[in-house]
């Protein structure tokens, strides 16, 4: 198995005192997580999009480029690129520049994105993001393969023997395809062959299986070889300790806190104690055991091969932070990646960093 660290660049007051970062700190904090998540041995680091609060991270490419020149090893994700809200040509332009600049180690996953304020600030519909989010990976693909492209559709201006700039790197990239609870990005990942990373995040397990086993479904009605299928999947949050109950002490006063969050909005949270999110939840909070344990539960629902854990601190201390991520490389980590095989992501390209 394989194990990315991934944020959504929450920008939020600290859930237990209130205080909450400049922005300019919140940012470099994501850069220096980015940075010990190679340093420790993760396989891939991954930044959302969003552009509505409580959300810094509207800007992916920046952020990435900017991890880029700071690392030399970990894959770069986007989680996810949202093809419904941008200009095909303008992102593929972007991420084919950041594809050069991190030595081919850009890995693009894609959804619609969610989110009422952002699509209105975009003027997307929910009657027409998904018409949106076809046609702009649709354009995207051909953009990243082709020298020249003709093309017409319904929501940008045609082409006719257009040249983008420069050319990428990796030929081709690997696309992955980001899907929470609808069935159209799981078709759109099975149809062209690609990837698929479930979010696993907000409801217990079911509704993500039944996603991951139509996709598996609709590989197989497209043609495909059921052996060439990937899934990835994320958690819902991540703390560790040698023992369960230090684990479950220290992480429940978050927890707590965000529960009152949820009440405090007059949102029903899915899951009403901590207790309930360990057991019926993705989260990832015990000692090192009861996480494998857990994982391989998910593993014999989804059979995916890579993983995400929250890559903020999430309200711990930066000691705890750091060394929860630690434990999880020296006991938990090697051995889901030994019990769980996974196939190898592509070699990057050495890259003189200018240090």
């Amino acid at each position: 198995m394989k194990f990315l660290a991934i944020t959504l660049i929450f920008h939020t007051p600290h859930p237990l005192t209130g205080e909450q970062k400049p922005t300019t700190a919140r940012l470099r904090e994501v850069v220096d997580n980015a940075v010990l998540a190679e340093e420790l041995g993760f396989d891939g680091f991954g930044v959302g999009e969003r552009h509505e609060r409580p959300f810094i991270s509207s800007s992916p490419p920046v952020v990435l480029s900017h991890i880029a020149a700071l690392t030399s090893r970990i894959r770069l994700f986007t989680a996810v690129t949202t093809l419904s809200l941008l200009d095909p040509v303008r992102a593929f332009e972007d991420y084919s520049t950041l594809d050069h600049l991190s030595g081919g180690r850009l890995e693009l996953m894609i959804g619609k994105g969610n989110g009422a304020a952002q699509a209105q600030l975009f003027h997307v519909t929910g009657e027409d993001q998904w018409d949106r989010n076809r046609e702009g990976y649709e354009l995207f693909r051909r953009l990243w393969r082709e020298d020249k492209v003709t093309w017409s559709g319904r929501f940008r201006p045609s082409l006719d023997n257009a040249e983008t700039w420069p050319r990428p790197l990796q030929q081709p990239i690997r696309v992955w395809h980001g899907s929470a609870t609808s069935k159209e990005s799981v078709d759109l990942a099975a149809q062209y062959g690609d990837p698929l990373f479930s979010a696993n995040v907000t409801n217990p397990i079911e509704p993500y299986a039944e996603l991951i086993q139509y996709y598996r479904e609709r590989w197989e009605f497209y043609g495909h070889d059921p052996a060439d299928a990937l899934v990835g999947a994320g958690s819902a949050g991540y703390y560790a300790a040698k023992n369960s109950q230090e684990a479950i002490d220290t992480y429940r006063p978050l927890f707590n806190a965000r529960l009152a969050m949820f009440r405090k909005l007059g949102l029903d949270p899915v899951f009403h104690s901590l207790e309930d999110a360990i057991e019926r939840s993705s989260i990832l909070v015990g000692s090192p055991q009861q996480i494998i344990d857990k994982v391989h539960r998910y593993h014999e629902r989804f059979g995916h091969e890579v993983m995400h854990l929250q890559a903020d601190a999430d309200g711990l201390t930066d000691d705890q932070h750091r060394t929860s991520l630690e434990l999880f490389q020296s006991d938990i980590a090697p051995v889901l990646r030994r019990e769980i095989p996974s196939r190898p992501f592509p070699p990057a390209e050495t890259v003189p960093t200018g240090r």
